[in-house]
């Protein structure tokens, strides 16, 4: 059994921990288990010498995920206050570990019906996408599709209750619409779900350079912004209304039609994206989640915005 098989299985003790931070050896270490993932397991270790999050990568997750590009945002995000500090990167040994961000709260979707929240909300966003940073990973939409759709028929799995080849050659046609080159990408970090919000808490506020914080760094890449935002709100699915004062504080007056009409049209691929992430998942994770109808919502949801684009754009495919 590999090293990284045996943290992915293996009770989480303080000898554990010892392991991986030798130099804290001797001392008293709290453990905690983190709620939320399901790619990976994550643990929130605490002594005098430090707080830190420990993730160990989910069994076959290299699949699917670079962890030298994963690391490489992890630093980049750090550098302009976005997200947290890494501590150490092992991907030898399926680890690794960043600083945790405390005295704070992590977001959930009703959050983001909370209007008084956007301008935290959205300030992380603009500044990745802003940022200038050149991440390593090119997170093309539809190749991101067509590849985890590879990955699902090399593991002979067949869902044929799903269209998927017929709805991604819909997504072929889509991003020909689209049209946006690569030339014109950003740094993007193409999870934004709501657990990947940590807002300080006001009474902390004094602690922290900035009141929202943004983790989990697996998909990071060079990618449309428009993608990172629909991306985001196929997650919190929130109401249209909430939706258009969220991209209206992202654009701040400049080209909100526009901003909407692509957020708009990208919807239905990171819908796809995370419905063959999960049957993938439902054929190699150890982690137990209901991983088939997570994704069977998903791929619903990728076809009503389609009809949507239709309905609203005149935009068939």
């Amino acid at each position: 059994m590999s090293t990284a098989t045996r943290l992915l299985e293996q009770e989480f003790t303080s000898e554990t921990c010892y392991e991986l931070l030798p130099e804290w050896k001797g001392i008293d270490i709290r453990i905690t288990e983190l709620s939320g993932g399901i790619t990976n397991k994550l643990y929130r270790v605490q002594s005098e010498k430090g707080d830190y999050t420990v993730r160990i990568y989910g069994d076959k997750t290299d699949l699917f995920i670079n962890r030298d590009y994963e690391a490489q945002a992890i630093r980049e995000m750090a550098k302009i206050g976005v997200g947290s500090k890494m501590i150490k990167y092992m991907p030898e040994i399926g680890v690794t570990i960043v600083e945790f961000i405390g005295d704070s709260i992590v977001l959930t979707n009703e959050h983001f019906l909370d209007k008084s929240l956007y301008p935290k909300i959205v300030e992380p966003i603009r500044k990745i996408h802003a940022s200038g940073v050149n991440l390593e990973q090119i997170f093309n939409p539809l190749v991101e599709v067509m590849k985890m759709s590879a990955i699902l028929k090399r593991l002979n799995a067949s869902y044929p209750e799903f269209d998927i080849a017929g709805t991604i050659q819909r997504l072929i046609k889509l991003s020909s619409i689209i049209n946006i080159p690569e030339s014109e990408y950003t740094a993007c970090h193409n999870d934004l779900l709501a657990d990947n919000f940590i807002l300080i808490n006001e009474d902390a506020r004094h602690k922290y350079d900035f009141p929202m914080y943004i983790i989990d760094w697996e998909y990071a890449g060079m990618a449309p912004k428009y993608y990172d935002i629909a991306d985001m709100f196929q997650e919190i699915l929130v109401p249209r209304e909430s939706e258009k004062e969220i991209v209206a504080e992202y654009c701040k007056g400049d080209s909100f039609d526009r901003t909407l009409f692509f957020i708009d049209l990208f919807k239905p691929f990171p819908d796809i994206y995370w419905f063959l992430w999960s049957l993938i998942q439902l054929n190699i994770s150890k982690i137990e989640f209901d991983y088939y109808n997570y994704g069977k919502i998903k791929y619903n949801n990728a076809i009503e915005n389609l009809k949507y684009m239709k309905k609203e754009y005149g935009v068939a495919v």
